[in-house]
């Protein structure tokens, strides 16, 4: 931990186009993203307003500041909800099979050095890293910040940019065939896509119908896919107190400065108020922190959950693991939160 904040201090890295859809990307006001500006000449910030920013190791603060920003940046690396107990439990997604369907990345970042299995980019076919492949990798199996730091991930690399569904698509099918190779106890349990390729509201305008006869495959497998379709997507989005990361009482539904209205069927995870990988050039470690995040930062999560789960007990279906999801979730203003603790117990219980 130490060495991350050492490095969460010194590293500079290169700036790249956000792809979550709900995130902000203002270089003012509440919400600013301020990655790689120099806010040197602010001195007067304090620790709430650093809070919502987002920003990262090559953000230049003012020295007053800066011991602020690194606290912020700290809490952010728990995720929370009780996750880290059980961590210290050996319960850590050891021995449980992950997949990933996002943008590229290089497999060198600290946070997930020797993490990913096999790699295979369907597409991208870009010479630099994007924003968006470390970040939802280290929250799913990230050594510091990811709920499943012990999975194994399979990592397809699919650009969004496109909006040609038909990259995610190939993307779930060769995990797919990975999936078919790998023995009875190593399979895959669950990918975690951070993107909407088919359904309302979808910003994919080709191949939706390739994507859901790519689920409908992944499930006759015996996958489970968490995606942020309107007609499939089981995850929305909350956020925890920094302060009191554990305590479920204190997480709000929806994101900062926007309240949760619907999404009552759904079992809500967090995405805001959390640091992430960040890697743009290969060998060049960063750090970032996104004081309002998407939902692309809640699948992961969800689907590290639901690894710690089926460390416990490996034989219970897909079906099941998502009732107990939403069985086990804390109830708050008529919204589930996912429960961690909760879930595990409940898993542990099966028989």
């Amino acid at each position: 931990m130490r060495g991350l904040l050492r490095l969460v201090l010194g590293v500079a890295a290169v700036v790249a186009v956000a792809a979550e859809p709900s995130a902000e990307r203002t270089d003012d006001g509440p919400y600013a993203d301020v990655r790689f500006k120099d806010r040197s000449a602010d001195r007067t910030l304090d620790r709430a307003a650093i809070r919502a920013m987002r920003f990262n190791t090559s953000t230049k603060w003012a020295a007053e500041v800066r011991p602020l920003a690194t606290d912020v940046f700290r809490r952010g690396m728990d995720p929370g909800l009780g996750v880290r107990s059980l961590h210290a439990q050996g319960i850590t997604g050891q021995g449980v099979a992950v997949g990933i369907i996002d943008q590229n990345l290089f497999l060198d970042h600290p946070e997930y050095r020797g993490r990913i299995a096999r790699y295979k980019d369907v597409g991208c076919n870009q010479r630099r890293a994007s924003m968006h492949g470390p970040a939802v990798a280290s929250l799913l199996v990230g050594r510091n910040i990811g709920t499943a730091p012990g999975a194994t991930l399979y990592f397809a690399a699919a650009p969004s940019w496109t909006r040609d569904a038909k990259y995610q698509a190939q993307a779930l099918d060769w995990l797919l065939e990975v999936n078919a190779t790998l023995p009875a106890g190593a399979k895959i349990r669950v990918i975690s896509v951070s993107a909407a390729p088919s359904g309302a509201g979808s910003p994919f305008n080709a191949h939706q119908e390739m994507w859901d006869a790519a689920c409908a495959r992944a499930a006759a497998a015996g996958v489970l896919v968490l995606d942020c379709t309107q007609h499939r997507g089981i995850i929305g989005p909350c956020y925890y107190d920094l302060d009191r990361p554990d305590d479920l009482a204190q997480v709000t539904p929806g994101f900062p400065g926007r309240p949760m209205e619907a999404g009552r069927k759904l079992v809500l995870a967090p995405c805001s108020r959390r640091t992430e990988a960040e890697e743009y050039d290969e060998g060049i470690y960063g750090m970032q922190y996104t004081g309002r995040g998407g939902l692309s930062w809640s699948i992961p999560y969800a689907a590290g959950v639901l690894a710690l789960g089926w460390q416990v007990k490996p034989g219970v279906s897909p079906d099941r693991m998502v009732e107990l999801l939403f069985q086990t979730a804390y109830e708050k203003d008529g919204f589930k939160i996912i429960n961690p603790a909760a879930f595990v117990a409940a898993v542990r219980a099966e028989s």
